[in-house]
């Protein structure tokens, strides 16, 4: 939670962070900010300092572009996320990554569990880690909690492509990297996607560079 002084200086590093103009930097791996869990936001920043804030989550997001953006990821420790997905993908990938729109949400303290046994594996990329992309098996359902950007309760079940980017913007706030989870032998560059593995499955690639499907 911190001291009043501690969370005195935290809303002055975010009015900082603001200050320079937007979009943000985004802390690319190795940073020891995105190794620490994050403390729940409780208010540190104030009504109106957490609306400019997210807004610039979200600026910086659009402009990576990403999918999903969460605090630590422009170096402030906060719990906090968000995520937007337009979806703009061919029909056979939809069907196979359930790839579907999802609308510009911010999660605040969210925690997931998984609604279900399934798993599915496909690969992923990251803002704090550009270039690189590898194959990282997920829950296929989970069960969101928090709240939103206005203290509203969430408990959601996400599914498909949506539950994916919730679990990986979570991820982040427990101080977990994509890389953490992913099957070390699907790592592959930007370059080898594009010319190699761009199938809508990894099947393709999990037999020609080795490694098991769930």
């Amino acid at each position: 939670m911190g001291t009043p002084s501690d969370r005195a200086l935290l809303a002055e590093r975010v009015e900082q962070l603001l200050d320079q103009g937007l979009p943000l930097t985004i802390v690319a791996a190795g940073d020891p900010v995105l190794r620490h869990g994050i403390e729940p936001y409780d208010g540190q920043l104030g009504p109106d300092l957490l609306a400019r804030f997210v807004e610039a989550l979200r600026v910086t997001m659009r402009a990576a572009p990403g999918v999903g953006l969460a605090a630590p990821q422009v170096g402030v420790p906060l719990r906090i996320a968000v995520i937007e997905d337009p979806a703009p993908v061919p029909e056979e990938v939809r069907l196979a990554r359930g790839r579907v729109p999802q609308p510009f949400r911010v999660l605040v303290n969210p925690a997931y569990e998984p609604a279900g046994d399934a798993r599915a594996a496909f690969f992923e990329g990251c803002l704090s880690v550009p270039g690189w992309q590898a194959v990282v098996a997920r829950h296929a359902e989970v069960r969101v909690t928090g709240q939103d950007e206005h203290g509203r309760a969430l408990d959601e079940v996400f599914t498909g492509w949506p539950a994916r980017i919730v679990q990986h913007e979570t991820d982040h706030l427990d101080g977990v990297l994509y890389l953490d989870r992913a099957e070390s032998r699907s790592l592959s560059s930007n370059q080898a996607m594009a010319e190699r593995w761009a199938q809508p499955t990894p099947q393709e690639a999990a037999r020609a560079l080795g490694f098991e499907l769930p």
